[in-house]
């Protein structure tokens, strides 16, 4: 089971989180909503300083592929995390420039449209993120919400995408063993849950792995 924390802030709460069982860091730049952003510059320095066995994340919210390549080129991380449909370019270009680079693409379960949609995709990327935002909302939600969704349709994608599949949206320590035997996840994704006031706590982020390692 793949362990992704998000909405890491700085390098503390990277070794945290490393420390604790984590095998990747979210790191979150510019979006129009939700908790987590840091810079570039931090995100490059997180990047860089951490041990190549774990995926380090940048999400983004950019739709022009030349400016994901860019912004990819400067901070350094060896996964993309696309939290929005791209609108210029494709995922070719980002993989002829950085061959390297694990693209993931987010999908957020509003309704079973993003069965279909999760279809389309997942030829296409190393792996697609199921969320709980709402990219149609006057404002775009494109994670971090703290909101479950149906994770009856997060069963079905998963049983039927050939790719591998995080679950993400409203997970915490009391919930996430059930989402483990409900969903039957590649892997996990979670900001808030483990947060006190914004910052990582030790004491939710030890009883959420334990409680995943409980059903593994």
């Amino acid at each position: 089971m793949e362990i992704k924390i998000c909405c890491i802030q700085n390098f503390q709460e990277a070794q945290l989180a490393i420390m604790h069982g984590a095998t990747a860091l979210g790191l979150v730049a510019e979006m129009p909503s939700g908790p987590g952003v840091i810079s570039e510059d931090t995100i490059r320095k997180i990047a860089k300083s951490t041990p190549r066995n774990i995926d380090t994340f940048l999400l983004t919210s950019r739709r022009n592929t030349k400016n994901i390549i860019a912004q990819l080129k400067y901070c350094k991380t060896n996964t993309v995390q696309i939290v929005d449909s791209l609108k210029i370019g494709s995922y070719d270009d980002i993989r002829r420039s950085l061959p390297k680079v694990k693209i993931v693409q987010v999908i957020h379960v509003v309704d079973s449209s993003a069965l279909l949609e999760a279809k389309e995709i997942a030829p296409k990327v190393d792996a697609i993120l199921l969320d709980s935002g709402n990219p149609k909302k006057k404002v775009k939600e494109l994670g971090g919400t703290g909101r479950t969704h149906n994770w009856k349709i997060s069963k079905e994608l998963c049983s039927k995408i050939n790719v591998p599949v995080y679950l993400a949206g409203g997970l915490n320590p009391e919930n996430v063993e059930k989402a483990i035997r409900s969903v039957h996840p590649y892997g996990l994704d979670i900001c808030s849950g483990v947060r006190v006031n914004g910052n990582l706590d030790e004491t939710k982020l030890k009883r959420y792995i334990k409680n995943i390692k409980n059903v593994l």
